[in-house]
C-alpha cells in the first residue's frame, strides 16, 4: 500500500508541475494586467537623486563636464564606415600577426596557429565626447571617451602534437580615455610628424573567452584575475606619461628648419656678351637658393663692363642641403624697361663638402633644360667661391619635438656668427581705432621685414619665419616688432595706424637657444604678440 502511495505521489507531482507550467504560460501569453501603464518620459531636471545617480554612469561626457564637446559628426560617421573599417583593421590585423605567429611558434613546438573567423562585428565604438587642449607649441592634444560593446567574433585555431583546439572571442567591452597629441604641426600634408598615445586611467577591458564551446570567464576566481592582469599590462605600457610612437613623416625634412649656412662670394664674370647698342654691357648677378621663400641676393652693377669683378659676399640659409641648390643669374642692368637675362647656371649643394671652401668656374647656359640647342651658344663664364657651414650636431635638437632641449654656450659670447630664426605665431585682441588689418613688422640691425596682411581681423595668425645671418651673437642687441594696420581703402585720413609693439632683448635668445612666448603689446589694450626666437651658432 505504501508503495502504491509512493507512485501515485511522483505521478501526481508530474503531472501538477505539467498541468501548472502549461497554465501559467497559457495565462502569461494570452492575459495582461490592466494596470500596466506606458512610462513616463521625464526631462533629467525633474528626476530625483536616487534615480540620477543610477543614471550618473550612462550619461556622456559632454553634459556632465562642460569642457568636453560633442562629437556626434564622428559617431555618425564611424556608423556608416563601420562596415569598411571592419574589413581593413581585420586586414592589417592578420597581415601584422602573421608574421609575429610564424616567428613564435617553433619555440613552443606549435604546429600552426591561424584565424578561422575574425570581425569585429555589426557595432562601431562610440565617442562619448572630446576635450581639446589649445598649448604655445606647435601640437594639438585630444582627449576622447571611447566606449566599445560590440559583438566580435574571433575565432583562433591552435594546431599542436596533432591535436586541434578553438579559441574564441565573444562579447568584447572596451571603456578608454586615451590622450592624443599631434606633434610636431607642420606645413606638409597630413600637417603633423608624429602622433603620441597614452592612457589617462586604467582601462576596462571585458569579453568571454570560449574554449572547446565552454565559457573559461565562467571559472571562479579566473574573471577578475584576467581582468586585472589585462589593467597591468596595459597601463605598464601606455599610460601616462608612457606614450605609444608613430612617426608620419621624417621631421627635420617636414619641419624644413635651418640646418646650416652657405657661404657665397661671387667674384668675377669673363667674356660676357655685349647687351647694349653702343657695344657694352651693365651687369649684375642675382644669387637665390631653390625651394626658399626669400628674396634674391644681388651684387652691384658694373657699368660698361663685359669683364667684371665684384667680390661680393653673401650668406644664405640652407635648410635641406639634399634637394636645395644655388641658382646663379646674371642680368644686365636697365634704366628704362626689363632687364635682360645674360645667362644663369645652378649648382647642387649636394656637390660641396662641408666645410671646404669651393672655387668654381661656371658656363652661362639659357636654361637649364638639357636638350635646348640654344645652351650651346657661348654666354660667357662666372666664377663663384662657396662654403658650406652645417650648425653643430650638438646644438640641433635630437628630435624634432624636443624643441626645448636649450644647449648652454660657454660663458661670454659665442666664437663665430650663427642664424637668428623669428617665428611669428599669431597676435590677440589687437584693435584699430579706424581698420583692424593687421602685419607684423620686425626691425632689426636696420633690415625690416614684414609678414602677410590679415584682413578684418582681432586675432591673426600668420605662422611665418623670418631667419637673419648674423657674424657674431646678438648678445646686447633688441629686436623690434610692432603690430600694424594698413586700410584697404584708397583715400582714408588713417591710411596706417600702429596697433601695439615689443622690443625684444636677445640676450635670453643666445642663452637658452629658444624662447616661445607672449609678449603683452606696448601702447595696445590687451593685445599680445605670439613669437619664437631660436638662436643657432655654425659650426
Amino acid at each position: 500500500m505504501g508503495f502504491v502511495s509512493t507512485i501515485l505521489g511522483f505521478c501526481g507531482f508530474g503531472v501538477g508541475v505539467s498541468v501548472g507550467l502549461t497554465v501559467g504560460y497559457y495565462l502569461f501569453i494570452y492575459f495582461q494586467p490592466s494596470d500596466v501603464k506606458d512610462p513616463v518620459i521625464r526631462p533629467l531636471v525633474e528626476r530625483d537623486t536616487k534615480s540620477l545617480q543610477q543614471l550618473m554612469s550612462e550619461i556622456p561626457l559632454w553634459v556632465k563636464c562642460p569642457d568636453y564637446d560633442r562629437v556626434d559628426w564622428l559617431n555618425k560617421f564611424l556608423e556608416y564606415m563601420w562596415p569598411y573599417l571592419d574589413k581593413a583593421i581585420c586586414r592589417t590585423a592578420k597581415d601584422i600577426a602573421a608574421p609575429i605567429i610564424a616567428e613564435q611558434i617553433p619555440k613552443y613546438k606549435i604546429d600552426s596557429v591561424e584565424f578561422e573567423t575574425l570581425t569585429l562585428g555589426c557595432l562601431p565604438p562610440t565617442f562619448q565626447g572630446m576635450k581639446v587642449y589649445v598649448t604655445d607649441e606647435k601640437e594639438l592634444i585630444m582627449e576622447p571617451s571611447v566606449k566599445w560593446a560590440g559583438n566580435p567574433n574571433v575565432t583562433v585555431a591552435v594546431k599542436a602534437f596533432g591535436l586541434k583546439a578553438t579559441v574564441q572571442v565573444v562579447d568584447l567591452q572596451v571603456f578608454a580615455a586615451p590622450r592624443i597629441t599631434l606633434k610636431p604641426l607642420v606645413p606638409s600634408f597630413p600637417c603633423f610628424a608624429n602622433i603620441y598615445v597614452s592612457l589617462m586611467e586604467k582601462p576596462h577591458v571585458d569579453f568571454g573567452l570560449k574554449l572547446l564551446g565552454a565559457d573559461l570567464m565562467s571559472i571562479p576566481g579566473l574573471y577578475r584575475f584576467v581582468q586585472e592582469t589585462i589593467k597591468d599590462q596595459v597601463a605598464n605600457m601606455y599610460l601616462w606619461p608612457k606614450t605609444l610612437d608613430v612617426q608620419i613623416l621624417d621631421p627635420s625634412k617636414a619641419m624644413k628648419r635651418p640646418v646650416g649656412v652657405l657661404h657665397v662670394k661671387i667674384l668675377r664674370a669673363m667674356k660676357l656678351k655685349k647687351k647694349d647698342l653702343l657695344g657694352a654691357s651693365d651687369p649684375y648677378v642675382k644669387v637665390k637658393l631653390t625651394e626658399s621663400k626669400l628674396p634674391s641676393k644681388k651684387t652691384t652693377v658694373k657699368h660698361k663692363n663685359l669683364n667684371p669683378e665684384w667680390d661680393e659676399e653673401f650668406n644664405m640659409v640652407v635648410k635641406d642641403p639634399e634637394s636645395q641648390a644655388l641658382e646663379l643669374s646674371v642680368y644686365d642692368w636697365e634704366q628704362i624697361g626689363k632687364h635682360d637675362k645674360m645667362g644663369m647656371n645652378v649648382i647642387p649643394l649636394k656637390d660641396l663638402t662641408p666645410d671646404e671652401s669651393k672655387t668654381m668656374t661656371l658656363d652661362l647656359l639659357k636654361n637649364m633644360d638639357a636638350n635646348d640647342a640654344q645652351n650651346d651658344k657661348d654666354r660667357g663664364q662666372i666664377m663663384v667661391e662657396l662654403t658650406y657651414k652645417p650648425f653643430k650636431e650638438d646644438e640641433l635638437p635630437k628630435d624634432i619635438e624636443d624643441n626645448d632641449a636649450a644647449h648652454k654656450v660657454p660663458e661670454g659670447t659665442p666664437p663665430g656668427g650663427g642664424v637668428l630664426m623669428i617665428m611669428v605665431h599669431e597676435a590677440q585682441d589687437v584693435e584699430g581705432k579706424h581698420h583692424t588689418n593687421p602685419y607684423v613688422r620686425i626691425i632689426f640691425k636696420g633690415e625690416e621685414r614684414k609678414t602677410k596682411q590679415v584682413k578684418k581681423n582681432r586675432d591673426p595668425r600668420w605662422e611665418e619665419e623670418f631667419t637673419f645671418v648674423l657674424e657674431e651673437a646678438p648678445v646686447n642687441d633688441r629686436v623690434h616688432m610692432e603690430v600694424v594696420s594698413s586700410s584697404t581703402r584708397i583715400g582714408l585720413l588713417h591710411p596706417k595706424e600702429v596697433l601695439g609693439y615689443v622690443d625684444i632683448n636677445l640676450s635670453d635668445v643666445v642663452s637658452n637657444k629658444r624662447i616661445n612666448e607672449k609678449y603683452h603689446l606696448i601702447d595696445s589694450k590687451n593685445g599680445r604678440l605670439q613669437v619664437e626666437l631660436q638662436w643657432r651658432t655654425a659650426s
